[in-house]
């Protein structure tokens, strides 16, 4: 077992788990944010808008619902930036110590069902090209395959992150480039122009607005646990907006294209299907939708570790245990190949449990906090965030009314301009309004990175090379 306590030694040293001093520049940033949504599941989203819509106003509503959506993402990270923590750890200034387990569970769940979805479409697309080459076909076991390479690599932590992610998005580009060659040397870009909507299919722009919108918010999860890792807040803030805004942009592109090319062919693909694809461009569209979820997912695994082991630090849970066990659930999940058929509701349950939360966070820093945590956010109980034994009422209150509006105006209801908007907005206001009062109680906090005025093992700031 020496192999294990180097391993664990190395990375207690490193404290992912603690407070993060970082030194990444904002080009590394971007590349790390770059290769972490150069992902499959982004790129199939794009299969769900032709032909509901016209593939010109597809085009328009993911560059717009992406601008949108990184707005809310740079302003979480930024937190992340600017406290050295991250994002469920950021949670315990709105929520309390106790409080913040709420989004804490949510979002161990949500993380892990986005690591069985996108180790499962690269086990099904990996499985399509191996069958048609030499006759083996074995989803399940290539779905496994794929996401225990991923815990090895989250294992690692923040380190193999910093030194794997720019090498994933290097090679996901150079590949997608070509199948966009393909795709547009096969037919102009007038003829794509020209694939018309379906009204039969009651699928609107708005519609397909909310679906980017929620893909955002869905990676704002991990914002504040990437984002504590650059140097500057300009940097934070440039790298992982202009990386989220390229990635989303070019992998939504790529899905979109891909399906109206098969199109225009004359097949009948099935929207998020990616052996729809990989059968049209064989392994070029594999080996994007491989590297994709290696990139992704051994973010999502390092995200769910990080929001177990920093959920209470009275309890000193050590990162490596943690990913071992998180990690072998992840693989296990990962034969659960019928939970693809639920992708649609998946993405529903996301906004309804993190559009509240995000609206929550941003309100409290930036306006109740006036842009400061004190130390007192990493204490279990006491100090000034301890609200009503751990708990901020007001912050759980305006979430699950939050969360309520959203089922309700997706399902019950449903809204002419979706959900995820009127549930941002309305959370946003109440949860200003029930807070303002409680604003001079923070005033005299005054801004400082956490591993400033903290000493201990456990937050000591931490130089990472960039």
């Amino acid at each position: 077992m020496n192999w294990y306590r180097r391993l664990e030694q190395r990375l207690e040293s490193g404290h992912d788990s603690g407070v993060i001093r970082g030194t990444l520049s904002g080009g590394r940033m971007f590349m790390i944010w770059l290769a972490a949504n150069l992902v499959v599941t982004t790129l199939l989203t794009g299969t769900l808008f032709v032909p509901g819509i016209d593939f010109t106003t597809a085009v328009i509503v993911i560059i717009l619902g992406t601008v949108i959506g990184t707005i809310v993402l740079t302003l979480i990270g930024n937190i992340g930036t600017r406290t050295g923590l991250a994002t469920m750890a950021i949670t315990r200034g709105a929520f309390g110590a106790k409080g913040s387990f709420l989004p804490v569970a949510a979002n161990v769940i949500i993380l892990m069902g986005w690591s069985w979805v996108q180790a499962m479409l690269a086990g099904i697309s990996v499985n399509y090209v191996v069958a048609q080459t030499t006759g083996f076909s074995n989803p399940i076991l290539f779905s496994v395959l794929c996401q225990a390479l991923v815990v090895g690599l989250a294992i690692l932590g923040h380190e193999g992150i910093e030194k794997a992610e720019p090498w994933f998005a290097l090679l996901i580009l150079l590949v997608m480039a070509y199948v966009f060659v393909i795709a547009f040397t096969g037919h102009a870009p007038s003829e794509y122009a020209g694939i018309e909507s379906l009204p039969a299919l009651e699928f609107t722009p708005v519609l397909a607005l909310d679906i980017v919108i929620s893909t955002a918010i869905s990676w704002t999860v991990l914002s504040g646990d990437l984002n504590r890792l650059a140097g500057t807040q300009k940097a934070g803030i440039v790298g992982s907006g202009l990386g989220y805004l390229t990635s989303t942009v070019l992998a939504m592109l790529l899905g979109l294209t891909a399906f109206s090319f098969i199109l225009l062919d004359g097949g009948d693909p099935a929207a998020f299907d990616p052996t729809a694809l990989a059968a049209e461009f064989g392994w070029a569209l594999a080996i994007v939708i491989f590297l994709s979820v290696m990139a992704t997912n051994t973010m999502v695994v390092y995200g769910m570790v990080n929001s177990v082991v920093g959920a209470q630090s009275r309890t000193k849970l050590k990162f490596l245990p943690t990913a071992l066990i998180l990690g072998a659930i992840s693989i296990i999940g990962s034969t659960w190949l019928a939970l693809l058929d639920q992708y649609t509701d998946f993405l529903v349950m996301i906004g309804a449990f993190f559009v509240p939360v995000f609206a929550i966070l941003i309100v409290d820093y930036y306006i109740i906090k006036r842009r400061a945590y004190s130390p007192d956010i990493l204490k279990d109980s006491g100090g000034i965030y301890s609200y009503t034994r751990g708990i901020n009422w007001v912050a759980v209150g305006v979430w699950v009314l939050g969360a309520l509006a959203s089922y309700v105006l997706t399902y019950a209801y449903p809204s002419p301009i979706g959900a995820t908007i009127p549930s941002f907005a309305s959370s946003f206001v109440l949860y200003l309004a029930l807070s303002w009062s409680s604003r001079e109680k923070f005033a005299r906090t005054e801004h400082a990175h956490l591993s400033e005025g903290i000493r201990g093992d456990r937050t000591r700031p931490v130089c990472l090379r960039s």
